[in-house]
């Protein structure tokens, strides 16, 4: 019988200590599962408080899309000296003034940031009222206007003081920037 006792001691100290181990980590568990569910809950009221997608991104992507195509495409992919002179001979024509092409250098290669650009440069004398010159120098909206140089015309046209306007005449030294090889 003392043999039995000793069993039945051994067996309820080995059912103890079970019992005494799975508490813990029962109650290890549950700690971890607190600490868990507050993170859950914060991270819930994290993204409750962030705004919601707009409903219009795929018209605003596609928008966007168009844009820079369009961008992309300001650059054009031939350009050659007798069309950038031309095309600014027109512009001059349309703002009424007078415009001599006086310099041009051959195409170069500029290093701007990452990229490589085509850069070619030309200088211009113009001949026409101030207002006419602004009008001109607002269409060069492509063209980058390194050197501006005005004058006041001493000896003006009967025309031009006759609309009552400043006759003057400027020398520009412009460039013109573009990624495309320049066709000559």
């Amino acid at each position: 019988m003392a043999k039995g006792r000793i069993l039945i001691y051994l067996l309820i100290i080995i059912l103890l200590g079970t019992y005494l181990y799975s508490g813990v980590d029962y109650l290890k568990r549950r700690q971890e599962q607190k600490m868990l569910a507050s993170q859950v809950a914060d991270v819930t009221r994290t993204l409750a408080q962030m705004p919601l997608p707009h409903r219009d991104l795929e018209s605003r992507l596609e928008a966007a899309e168009a844009s820079l195509a369009v961008e992309q495409k300001a650059f054009p992919e031939q350009i050659n000296s007798t069309q950038v002179i031309g095309r600014l001979l027109e512009k001059a024509a349309a703002s009424q003034v007078k415009a001599i092409p006086l310099l041009t250098a051959p195409w170069a290669v500029e290093k701007i940031g990452e990229h490589d650009y085509y850069v070619f440069r030309l200088s211009m004398s113009i001949e026409g009222s101030f207002s006419q010159l602004l009008g001109f120098l607002a269409e060069l909206e492509a063209v980058v206007v390194e050197d501006l140089s005005i004058r006041r015309v001493s000896d003006p046209s009967v025309e031009i003081a006759a609309q009552g306007t400043i006759p003057v005449e400027a020398s520009l030294d412009l460039a013109v920037y573009t990624q495309a090889l320049p066709v000559d």
